[in-house]
C-alpha cells in the first residue's frame, strides 16, 4: 500500500521524484568512487612522507622506489619529476619541475567533483518544479464544486514529497561534497610538502648563488657540484 502511494504522489509531480532518484544514484556513486580514489592517493602519501622523513639525504634511486611502491597514483608521478630529472642545475629548476608535476595532476584529483556539486544546486530547484507541477494538480481539483477535502489536502502533500526529496538529495551532496573537497585540499597540502622535502633532501648543503663575477664553478648549487666540492 505504501509504495502505490509513494507511486501515485511520485506521478503528481511529473516525475520530477523519480528523477531525484537518479540523482542520488549518481552522488552516492560518484561519492563511494572518488573516497576509494584519494584514499589510495592519502595512503601512497603518507608513506613516502614518511620514508623521506627518516633520512637526511636521498637519491634517484630512492626516489624511484618509493614512487614504484605507489603505482599509478599522482604521488608517483611526482617523485618522477624529480628522479628523471639530471639535477645538473641549481635548486630552482628542480622546485619549479616538481611543481609543474604537482599542477598537472591536480585536475585529476578533484575529477568529477563539479557533477556532486551541480547534483547539491540542481536537486532543490527540480524539487521545486515538482512541487509546482504538483500544485497544479491540486488547483485542477480544487476546480471541481464535488471533490472531497481530503483530496485537496492529499495533493498538497503529494506535491511538497518533491520539494522533500529535493532538500534530502542536497543535503546529503552538500555532505559529501565537502567531506571529498577536504581530501583534496589535504592532498594538495600533501603534495606541497613532498614538494619541500625532496628539495630538503636533495639539495641537503644549497648555499645562496653567488654574485656575478664569479666563476662557473662557484655559482653551481646542484647535488653534482656539490658533491665535486666535498670531493
Amino acid at each position: 500500500m505504501a509504495v502505490d502511494t509513494f507511486l501515485k504522489a511520485a506521478s503528481s509531480t511529473g516525475g520530477i521524484v523519480y528523477i531525484m532518484a537518479v540523482l542520488l544514484f549518481i552522488a552516492l556513486a560518484l561519492a563511494l568512487e572518488r573516497t576509494w580514489y584519494l584514499r589510495r592517493v592519502l595512503m601512497a602519501g603518507n608513506r613516502v612522507i614518511a620514508g623521506l622523513d627518516s633520512v637526511i639525504r636521498t637519491e634517484k634511486q630512492q626516489l624511484r622506489e618509493l614512487a614504484e611502491g605507489c603505482g599509478n597514483l599522482p604521488t608517483a608521478r611526482v617523485l618522477a619529476a624529480a628522479f628523471r630529472d639530471d639535477l645538473d642545475h641549481d635548486l630552482e629548476r628542480l622546485s619549479s619541475r616538481i611543481e609543474e608535476a604537482i599542477l598537472r595532476e591536480a585536475p585529476g584529483i578533484d575529477r568529477n567533483l563539479w557533477v556532486l556539486d551541480t547534483i547539491v544546486t540542481l536537486a532543490p530547484l527540480l524539487g521545486l518544479l515538482g512541487t509546482i507541477i504538483g500544485m497544479f494538480t491540486t488547483f485542477h481539483v480544487l476546480s471541481n464544486a464535488a471533490s472531497a477535502s481530503p483530496q485537496v489536502t492529499g495533493g498538497v502533500a503529494e506535491a511538497l514529497l518533491a520539494t522533500a526529496s529535493g532538500l534530502f538529495v542536497a543535503i546529503l551532496g552538500l555532505v559529501l561534497f565537502n567531506g571529498l573537497q577536504n581530501r583534496v585540499r589535504s592532498i594538495l597540502h600533501q603534495l606541497e610538502i613532498l614538494r619541500i622535502m625532496i628539495m630538503n633532501r636533495m639539495y641537503p648543503d644549497h648555499v645562496v648563488p653567488l654574485q656575478a663575477g664569479t666563476t662557473a664553478r662557484e655559482r653551481s648549487t646542484g647535488p653534482r657540484a656539490l658533491r665535486a666540492g666535498e670531493a
